[in-house]
């Protein structure tokens, strides 16, 4: 995907940059184009392991206010991850990070939103139930210093409790939406009035819990072996850069993305048997809707800094559209 955020160099400037930070020189191989944000390549390192190194915006690039610093929350996840007893959410393994890149191990397996369309019946329960545990193991983790919000952002971007860093979290992008004079169709007054009259329902969320927030397909790597799919499994997980300490209901979100998410789905009793627990009353459902607005919120918004085409900011219009009728329809 082609973005303004993207910073390129060629072979030899990443080979320099690799040698003056890391000691070890690089080989690229190919650029990942995938990507909407960062710039990726896999390489060769010159001990001969395979990587990927990530760039992250050249410094002055335009980004939103949550967009800073977001790096280093996704070089903080791969260390947590990987401190988990057992390994127990599958991911690269951290090689080097440094100001303003970092490079990981490369994952075996493919892309899961390449398979999808082939993927067996009974692939797709076992992968969807395996995904739902995984999650619930993610949600174990926990800030250290018990804030809700954005890690690796602005500080006004966290807070001591959820209703408060969330408001702060939906501010900042009407903020940015001001900047980059986005049509969201929608006042910004409703919108600040919408969470609000959510509040009660973000009071529910006390504990903060890492909240990966973009679990579609694309991110999640699966080998499926020839026959009936049974074997199917999942071999890592992928970009964690937006990720926030906050709700496990708002992980539903972009989960969607990849089947159903409701109390009868394969995902949510994988997410159960995995010792997760989300109780879809009212008020969960009322948080789940603000969680969908504030997506569909960031989808639009973000086409400005990162110079989307029109057809691209129609499609994330019309996803917001949705998601404010679904929030008013609560009411």
């Amino acid at each position: 995907m082609q973005s303004l955020t993207k910073r390129r160099l060629s072979a030899a400037e990443l080979d320099a940059l690799m040698r003056r930070t890391t000691g070890i020189g690089c080989d690229v191989e190919t650029e990942l184009t995938d990507g909407w944000f960062n710039t990726a390549y896999r390489v060769r390192l010159e001990d001969g392991r395979a990587a990927v190194v990530k760039l992250a915006p050249p410094a002055g690039a335009p980004v939103l206010r949550y967009e800073r610093g977001i790096m280093a929350t996704e070089a903080m996840v791969y260390r947590r991850v990987a401190s988990l007893a057992g390994g127990g959410v599958p991911s690269p393994t951290l090689l080097h990070a440094g100001d303003g890149f970092l490079a990981v191990s490369v994952l075996e397996g493919t892309p899961w939103d390449k398979v999808a369309d082939h993927l067996p019946p009974t692939a797709r329960t076992v992968l969807r139930r395996e995904l739902g545990a995984l999650t619930a193991r993610l949600h174990t983790l926990a800030p250290e210093d018990g804030r809700f919000g954005y890690p690796a952002a602005e500080s006004a971007l966290s807070a001591p409790d959820w209703r408060t860093a969330f408001t702060a979290m939906v501010d900042a992008l009407l903020d940015d939406a001001e900047r980059w004079q986005s049509e969201l169709g929608v006042p910004p007054a409703d919108i600040r009035a919408m969470v609000a009259e959510g509040g009660y329902a973000l009071d529910e969320v006390t504990q903060p819990r890492l909240i990966h927030f973009d679990l579609w397909p694309g991110n999640i790597f699966v080998r499926v072996p020839t026959g009936d799919g049974s074997d199917a499994h999942i071999t890592g997980i992928i970009d964690h850069e937006r990720a926030f300490w906050g709700d496990p209901a708002a992980e539903l979100v972009s989960l969607a993305f990849g089947g159903d998410t409701g109390p009868d789905s394969d995902l949510v009793a994988g997410y159960v048997q995995a010792g997760g627990r989300l109780d879809f009353t009212p008020a969960f459902h009322h948080r789940l809707a603000l969680y969908n607005l504030y997506l569909g919120l960031l989808l639009v918004v973000e086409c400005g800094p990162r110079g989307y085409g029109a057809d691209h900011l129609a499609f994330c219009r019309s996803a917001l559209d949705d998601r404010v009728a679904a929030l008013r329809a609560l009411g």
